[in-house]
């Protein structure tokens, strides 16, 4: 007994592909060296197996069914992607991953890193890329966790894990506490001291790390938290007036200066930060080019100093 995956070959597609091209059995037999009657069986063997007429035989030509339009076509799918697997596994031969991925910081900005993934596709390597966000330390652990091949807006800290090498993408970010020219701290009395930003509601980012408690930055005890998913989120609450928060000084400058926000002075010491990139060391001994092409692609990339202050909204 046979089963369709035995008759669904790429022979045989290609053979249904010819004489549905020549319109006829007799043509694509010349055509394939085949005499007629060993083109018919085959023929009749699929549609046996398949259970379905592929071909109307009411006419001198061949000509076919709706069931048989719907083979070719996925047929022919199914062959394109069959060459391009062959195409991918050659290219996958000569170092470059498979899968990349890279996990991207909310504060990093995105426009500049669908520019590098415009970059990327257009020196057309085999590896499919896949971009994911998070947010403070879900970024780092995305990439301890095995989840990404690098991660760029990593806050450095102290006690960084081994095995992973940083970079930083630029001079400290420094962070303006900042509101919307209609809210009440906009007109309040400067600096600010706790006790006054504390009446108000704080848009802070959530963690986005799957585990443990995460990182809380510059909320105040028993201050009223309004938790967003991203930088551009809490960016966008902060413009609307529905709260107050450190921003990145370079994402916040355009929409101060336009008076959209307020730059407010307050009497905690001003935030800042160190900003990087991370990347997973290879084990010692290991050749450093085979299989991370596309790894040593974005590492290079990034070694450029004006892709590196684009990526933070910094002008070069």
């Amino acid at each position: 007994m046979n089963f369709a995956r035995d008759v669904l070959t790429p022979d045989a597609l290609t053979m249904l592909q010819t004489i549905s091209r020549l319109g006829s059995f007799a043509a694509a037999a010349r055509d394939m060296g085949l005499v007629p009657s060993a083109l018919s069986y085959r023929v009749r063997q699929m549609e046996d197996t398949l259970d379905v007429l592929l071909f109307d035989r009411s006419s001198r030509q061949a000509r076919l069914t709706a069931a048989g339009q719907e083979l070719i076509s996925e047929g022919m799918r199914l062959l394109n992607d069959m060459d391009s697997i062959a195409h991918r596994i050659k290219r996958v031969a000569t170092g470059w991953e498979s899968q990349f991925t890279v996990v991207v910081d909310t504060i990093i900005q995105q426009r500049v890193v669908m520019d590098l993934s415009q970059h990327f596709f257009e020196a057309n390597p085999p590896t499919r890329l896949r971009l994911r966000d998070e947010t403070l330390s879900g970024t780092l652990y995305a990439l301890t966790s095995g989840q990404a091949d690098l991660a760029i807006g990593v806050v450095l800290q102290e006690d960084l894990p081994s095995g992973l090498r940083f970079e930083d993408i630029g001079p400290v970010v420094k962070f303006v506490f900042a509101v919307a020219p209609m809210h009440p701290l906009a007109s309040a009395v400067q600096p600010l001291s706790d006790t006054v930003i504390r009446a108000h509601r704080a848009v802070a980012v959530a963690d986005s790390i799957p585990q443990g408690n995460g990182i809380s930055v510059g909320l105040l005890a028993g201050q009223d938290v309004f938790t967003v998913p991203s930088m551009l989120a809490k960016l966008d609450a902060q413009l609307r007036g529905l709260g107050a928060g450190f921003l990145p000084e370079p994402m916040a400058r355009p929409y101060i200066e336009r008076g959209e926000l307020v730059a407010c002075q307050v009497l905690r010491p001003q935030r800042s930060g160190h900003i990087g990139y991370a990347w997973r060391q290879s084990p010692q001994g290991q050749s450093g080019t085979t299989g991370a092409r596309a790894l040593q692609w974005w590492l290079n990339r990034l070694s450029q100093p004006q892709t590196r202050l684009s990526l933070l909204g910094q002008a070069f």
